[in-house]
């Protein structure tokens, strides 16, 4: 099913180093700043005869994947599953959070149905993707979530998704969640494939109140302990969403077109995560773009080696801190094209 992706090349790593240690500038004085702009310089010299002088942002686009899930019906959440797809109608009406870091970042923005319990009605609009592998997954809390089958499926989705972004133009891709209680599927995949303390990647989603944390993390700590010893295809099946099955494509088809990825919060980080098993060449076109509040997010920022770029105090899901982020990488961008070096502006050190 995977054919294995070629590593990143880094013949052009010391010349993009070179170049930005030449800026007029103390070595290193820009922080992160100069970190994003030598992975996306090294990025985008894939494939290229020589390092590149200029980069670039084009078309930024944000994909935000919906799925609901049988583990809502445990009280696991503070809202219902129809808010799924009330949330999903508000992304397409433009009123979300990410609508509104969207237009104020100039990010290209679409919504995947990857399963919700109740289906947006046509006329669809042009930002709207059904490819739906249910109206919702079952009860992980009782049965397998999904079979094998379905989760190759969704997979394949994902990588579909995106390979059509990138090749309508974007260089840039992020990935935003929508599905109540799928923090408690992303907690889940993140203790039976890391045999981690559940109490360590269990949080507070959305708010929570003390009942319905314990019940989520006792549902969490039972999964992870009948997942011990399976691989990660088979623990998305266990007690994965279609949502997130498609992101672990879509990261995987990022890695493939040799696209950077900017990472967004703590179930897209679990995505990530479990790509990075299936493929590990993937984790060198990804950008982390935030630390949310969740507990596992600092956990699977460790496991990925990642250090994001903002710590805002974000909860919110949807690519919000990806989208922001965006912002940071233009600024690397810029950066790196026009900052004047020593010997352009006469400087001398």
């Amino acid at each position: 099913m995977y054919s294995g992706l070629s590593m990143l090349d880094n013949r052009f790593a010391d010349q993009i180093q070179h170049r930005i240690d030449q800026k007029t500038k103390p070595l290193g004085s820009l922080g992160k700043i100069e970190t994003i702009a030598h992975q996306l310089a090294l990025i985008q010299s894939q494939g290229k005869n020589a390092f590149p002088s200029k980069i670039d942002i084009i078309k930024p686009t944000v994909l935000v994947f919906a799925g609901d899930h049988g583990v809502a019906d445990e009280g696991v959440s503070i809202a219902p599953s129809a808010v799924t797809f009330q949330m999903v109608s508000n992304f397409l009406a433009g009123g979300a959070g990410v609508n509104c870091f969207c237009r104020s970042n100039n990010v290209d923005m679409k919504v995947i149905d990857c399963g919700i319990l109740t289906k947006i009605e046509p006329p669809h609009q042009p930002c709207f993707i059904e490819q739906r592998l249910g109206s919702r997954t079952e009860n992980f809390a009782h049965k397998a979530a999904m079979s094998l089958d379905i989760v190759k499926q969704g997979i394949e989705l994902g990588k579909s998704v995106v390979r059509d972004t990138i090749n309508s133009g974007s260089n840039l891709v992020m990935f935003g969640e929508m599905g109540i209680a799928n923090t408690t599927s992303a907690a889940a995949i993140l203790a039976s494939l890391t045999l981690r303390d559940p109490k360590e990647c269990v949080g507070l989603g959305t708010g929570i109140n003390s009942e319905q944390y314990q019940k989520k993390l006792a549902i969490v700590t039972d999964a992870a302990q009948a997942n011990a010893g399976r691989n990660a295809l088979e623990v998305l099946a266990s007690v994965g969403g279609y949502e997130i099955v498609q992101m672990v494509g879509a990261f995987l088809a990022a890695a493939e077109k040799k696209t950077t990825v900017l990472v967004d919060g703590f179930i897209v980080t679990v995505s990530a995560y479990v790509a990075t098993l299936i493929e590990p060449e993937c984790r060198d076109y990804m950008i982390f773009a935030h630390q949310s509040e969740e507990s596992g997010h600092k956990l699977v920022l460790k496991e990925l080696g990642a250090d994001p770029i903002l710590n805002l105090g974000l909860r919110l899901g949807e690519g919000t801190g990806s989208v922001l982020a965006v912002a940071i990488l233009r600024a690397a961008c810029e950066f790196y094209n026009t900052m004047a070096s020593f010997d352009e502006a006469g400087v001398t050190v």
